[in-house]
């Protein structure tokens, strides 16, 4: 008998950002494979007994390939067991989900996704902004900072992200910030524009760094850590 997979959105961080449905999911699993961003007192809401296997992945660090990933979150499946797949911020976004959700059409493995609060919702929140404004931030687009490589993707749509009246967010960029900066300029937004670093959102370790596009490169440098972080910019990002 072939058991069920819940992929669970953990949040940015904080246990209390957990869904209801989350935390039942959890209480209720077998195994629970999580990534390194959804460990630490998150697990404390799996039940006694289960299963807890570490699959995070870090730029930077060894971390366990996608197919073995996969194939993992298969065997467990495979046993009968009721696996939840535990992913940070929501599965959705930038989370590699759906070569998850492939491999278990793939073995005949029922699933579900269970949504969670976005990294990119919370950032603004601990900020105190909103990400859209009436008139002039009517759009919202979130963006990867590198590709497979490591590097800045090539296609990115620099027309889009220099949108001036857009909030842009920037996921996995504390490494490519400076060329996307420098890009971006190029296609004509303000050096002024606000610019924004939230590293490790919602936890004891939150750090928030207010610069502009300009300076954020320095900032960085100067002030990030080994922490996830996002960037955001956008005229609703000033203090």
């Amino acid at each position: 008998m072939k058991g069920f997979v819940s992929f669970v959105s953990s949040g940015p961080g904080d246990p209390e950002l957990l869904t209801l449905k989350a935390v039942d999911r959890l209480a209720n699993a077998d195994a629970v494979l999580f990534d390194d961003l959804s460990s630490g007192p998150i697990l404390a809401h799996a039940r006694e007994g289960a299963d807890l296997v570490g699959v995070g992945k870090r730029a930077g660090r060894a971390s366990p390939k996608q197919d073995h990933v996969s194939r993992l979150l298969v065997d467990y499946a495979a046993t009968g067991a009721r696996v939840v797949r535990l992913k940070s911020g929501d599965s959705g976004l930038f989370g590699r989900l759906e070569e998850e959700i492939i491999a278990c059409r793939e073995a005949g493995i029922g699933y579900e996704i269970i949504p969670g609060v976005p990294s990119a919702m919370a950032a603004a929140a601990a900020a105190g902004i909103p990400l859209t404004r009436r008139l002039t931030a009517r759009r919202v687009q979130f963006v990867t900072g590198h590709d497979v490589t490591g590097a800045l993707p090539e296609d990115l749509n620099l027309s889009a992200l220099a949108d001036p009246t857009a909030t842009t967010v920037i996921f996995m960029g504390k490494r490519t910030f400076g060329e996307l900066c420098r890009r971006l300029t190029a296609a004509g937004l303000s050096p002024d524009t606000p610019a924004l670093l939230a590293e490790s959102v919602s936890t004891p370790a939150q750090k928030l760094v207010r610069g502009t596009l300009a300076s954020m490169e320095r900032l960085i440098a100067e002030e990030a850590s080994d922490g996830p972080a996002l960037i955001l910019i956008g005229p609703l990002v000033s203090p």
